[in-house]
């Protein structure tokens, strides 16, 4: 088990050639008065934000161009934040690891739970997207404590890649509006619950698949580490018995 400084941050995602130059930029010319704690901030109230712009999206689909716009401000507020903390060298990385995470967490209720509201989304079939999203989130926190690897990206996909999905599907919802589909087995479906159900169906497939290659690689070192402990030990015991085994020397008397 590695310490939480000690962690190695993996983060190879799809649009990491646009997003690392943007957010160094951003670290760079932040004003001094910007902390890392407000960027947080901002994370949240821009998930709080997307909550209420799904939810009022029964009132008008306008709302949707909010959502998105709540997207862009929760990954400005989100991905900004430990950047400029790492930037100005005033990293907390306990503090930053548990804030973060429980940050992440309660975004993506909110999010979720507002597609649900929403009249594009199944209350139910959102419902399932958070529940497989936070498996994948527990996944790689285990993963990240037994192997000192924090590894961000899921087949270099991680947030940033989700929040542009998102920003895509609302504005292809807003233009071609709430398109439903007669499947068998599943009735009506709308176009959007289709995309949040494919999300989790992946995400749940992904954590299945993982934990599986990961348990057996933790179970391949472990019993290598078992193998050397044990070796270490039946060595000790054969120089015990050999110790006591020995004859004890007695002086030489002179004559």
């Amino acid at each position: 088990m590695t310490k939480v400084e000690e962690h190695k941050r993996e983060n190879d995602i799809l649009l990491g050639f646009i997003e690392r130059p943007a957010l160094k930029w951003l670290a760079a010319n932040m004003p001094d008065w910007v902390t890392p704690d407000i960027l947080t901030w901002i994370g949240i109230g821009a998930s709080v934000l997307i909550f209420i712009s799904y939810s009022l999206t029964n009132v008008n689909p306008a709302y949707l161009w909010l959502a998105s716009f709540g997207f862009v401000l929760n990954w400005f507020g989100d991905s900004l934040d430990g950047t400029l903390a790492r930037y100005r060298h005033i990293e907390r990385p306990r503090y930053g690891f548990l804030i973060d995470h429980w940050v992440d967490a309660i975004s993506a209720v909110l999010i979720f739970i507002g597609l649900g509201i929403s009249p594009y989304v199944d209350m139910t079939v959102a419902l399932l997207g958070v529940i497989a999203y936070l498996l994948v989130s527990i996944m790689v926190y285990l993963i990240t404590y037994v192997t000192g690897v924090f590894q961000i990206t899921s087949a270099k996909i991680g947030p940033t890649e989700i929040r542009v999905l998102a920003i895509i599907a609302n504005t292809a919802i807003f233009f071609i509006g709430d398109v439903n589909f007669n499947l068998p087995f599943l009735g009506l479906t709308s176009l959007y619950t289709l995309i949040v159900g494919l999300m989790a169906f992946l995400m749940i497939l992904y954590f299945m698949i993982n934990t599986g290659i990961q348990a057996h690689k933790l179970a391949l070192l472990d019993e290598k580490r078992l193998e050397r402990k044990q070796a270490k030990e039946n060595k000790e015991e054969i120089k015990n018995k050999n110790t006591v085994a020995e004859p004890p020397k007695t002086a030489l008397n002179d004559r």
